[in-house]
């Protein structure tokens, strides 16, 4: 097949061999690596679609890659094949300040369409914490959210509309540039999170808001998880509505304290970070609120950021958590559940238990203005090793058995992939699985555009 692609594509576009391959073999999921007989990198949406109609006409299967950051495998291919590469589509194609939209290609860096958006007054709030190299192509396939979704929501509420290349090579254009629009089905928000299994994004036309003119940020931490959660649910309750609001627990902070630029006092048991955005002239008076329903409820330190340097701070705590736990532990499973607010001390409590019956460390952190935790089983001996192997699939077994007793979800924005793919009969009964089936059938009768995703 390479030879195929070589041939219509031209040189430097197809990569074959396992010294070139191995890098697309791999993603952040860290379920090991799988060599596609070859990786794609796609420049255009003719030679998206021309790779696609080539192979369904012989068969192959194709997995869509962004920029491997992906949390449960999606990137991997599983069956081998292709692996359809679109990061050098990384183009931002338009943006509209009177409308308030942007049109980009799909290998467009988060953080840097963001920079662009930012530079001339406008708002992309999605930010997941790979925002620095993450594309927006995969935030797309798996509807990434991050710490403002609570205020402003995930990447679905974003995206106007799609150009995607379908198995065959079908080349088809949905949704509109309107901010409002009812016309037909809501396709566009059946291919958000549809983690490629539908087509393949080549274009993406996004709504953009005004940057909010002021932003505050604090830190409070606390001697117990009760009284953070207790004070997460005063500053709710008081009205506001913060753009981020992050728990961390004693795993998480103790593995970064070494690192963070914000001393922590060893005694901290559970931080709350809490971020307003809007007028600055109410602000201060905001935050100083916040800040006082956290003392009110037990913190025993607050830190209100006084400039931009402080935020910094503040953020760089948070944003180091996952890849401290990482340079830490040989092996990491990054989970995210979602529970419903109110249940989150109480999911805390059970991961904590789950960590300690079968005697492996985790460590919490996440979106608590959601409920969205990812919770990171920590493995310091040989994953592969039967017994290890056990006791993790034992523990996360009964992680999501816990997450769904809590009437919560299996994932919040990593989406099901490769790694969740066995537990979803958990949350969801065999006919509602076998209509997604059926709808995934619809648009790739073959199977061929990344197979062995989502279902059991």
């Amino acid at each position: 097949m390479h030879r195929i692609l070589s041939r219509e594509l031209g040189a430097g576009k197809v990569l074959v061999g396992e010294e070139l391959v191995e890098p697309y073999a791999r993603d952040e999921s860290g379920l090991g690596a799988f060599l596609p007989e070859c990786v794609v990198l796609a420049g255009s949406r003719e030679e998206v679609s021309l790779v696609l109609r080539l192979a369904a006409e012989h068969r192959v299967p194709v997995t869509p890659r962004g920029l491997g950051t992906g949390m449960t495998g999606g990137a991997l291919a599983v069956n081998g094949g292709i692996v359809l590469s679109t990061e050098r589509m990384s183009r931002i194609l338009e943006i509209d300040r009177d409308d308030m939209i942007a049109v980009v290609e799909p290998g467009v860096v988060l953080g840097h369409f963001q920079d662009v958006v930012e530079s001339q007054g406008l708002f992309y709030p999605p930010d997941p914490a790979s925002l620095a190299m993450c594309s927006i192509g995969g935030n797309v396939a798996e509807n990434a959210g991050g710490p403002r979704a609570f205020k402003y929501g995930v990447t679905r509420e974003y995206v106007l509309g799609l150009e995607v290349a379908l198995m065959g090579g079908e080349l088809l254009r949905m949704g509109r540039r309107t901010v409002k629009g009812v016309t037909g089905y809501d396709v566009v928000a059946a291919f958000v999170g549809s983690e490629g299994t539908f087509g393949v994004t080549t274009e993406v036309t996004v709504k953009l808001i005004p940057l909010p003119q002021g932003v505050a940020t604090m830190l409070g931490v606390f001697r117990t998880m009760g009284d953070a959660g207790e004070a997460i649910s005063a500053i709710l309750h008081r009205g506001f509505r913060p753009r981020a609001l992050e728990l961390l627990d004693r795993m998480a902070i103790d593995h970064v304290r070494p690192k963070a630029l914000y001393r922590f006092p060893e005694w901290a048991e559970a931080v709350a970070l809490v971020e307003l955005d809007g007028d600055p002239e109410g602000l201060e008076a905001s935050m100083l609120r916040c800040a006082a329903a956290c003392e009110e409820k037990g913190a025993v330190e607050v830190l209100v950021a006084k400039d931009e340097k402080e935020r910094r701070q503040i953020w760089q705590a948070r944003r180091i958590v996952s890849s401290s736990l990482r340079d830490a532990h040989p092996s990491k499973i990054a989970e995210d559940i979602c529970v419903p607010r109110g249940r989150i001390p109480e999911m805390l409590r059970r991961a904590t238990r789950i960590g300690d019956k079968y005697d492996l460390p985790v460590a919490t952190y996440g979106h608590a203005g959601d409920g969205n935790l990812h919770v990171n089983i920590l493995v310091d001996e040989d994953r592969r090793r039967p017994s290890v192997m056990a006791r993790v699939e034992n523990a996360l077994a009964e992680l999501f058995r816990d997450t769904l007793e809590l009437r919560g979800t299996l994932s919040g924005e990593h989406g099901i992939g490769l790694a969740k793919k066995k537990y979803m009969p958990l949350e969801q009964p065999p006919p509602l699985i076998e209509w997604q089936k059926r709808l995934k059938r619809l648009w790739d009768p073959m199977d061929l555009l990344n197979p062995g995703k989502i279902f059991p």
